[in-house]
């Protein structure tokens, strides 16, 4: 027998990214180029199957755009390129900071290090300062 999963034949509306949403709201510096050859893909097949799509409502003339494609691809640079010159920043900063951090972990590491060479010297003379006094202790036991 064949199970069926609870999600078969419930259509799921597709999620909508921050990006997808500031190109409907006309916002060109926050769209990537390939949203945008994706928003004009997505008009262009709209007008090409026009008994497909919704009837529009006439518009009275309105005056030409002042924006062309070429001027919207520039905008869309020149956002793209802030925002990741901005991104580009922000990681030289948190690298920088975790840089000085271990840079100060390694300092207390090397002083514990050296802390513990001096004990281990330490505990070392001792050892054999007692040798010798035992060896003498004996010496004098059996002499």
């Amino acid at each position: 027998m064949e199970e069926t999963t609870p999600m078969a034949g419930k259509l799921v509306p597709p999620t909508l990214n921050k990006r997808a949403v500031n190109i409907y709201n006309k916002s060109p510096k926050q769209a990537t180029p390939q949203e945008f050859c994706n928003l004009l893909q997505q008009t262009e097949r709209s007008s090409a199957n026009p008994e497909k799509s919704p009837p529009k409502k006439k518009r009275p003339p309105s005056k030409p755009s002042m924006v062309e494609p070429a001027d919207l691809f520039d905008a869309t640079t020149a956002g793209a390129s802030r925002e990741v010159s901005m991104l580009f920043s922000k990681l030289a900063e948190v690298l920088s900071e975790r840089a000085t951090a271990d840079t100060s972990q390694i300092k207390q590491l090397d002083g514990i290090l050296r802390e513990t060479q001096n004990l281990e010297s330490y505990l070392r003379e001792k050892k054999n300062h007692l040798r010798q006094k035992l060896a003498l202790i004996s010496n004098k036991l059996q002499g």
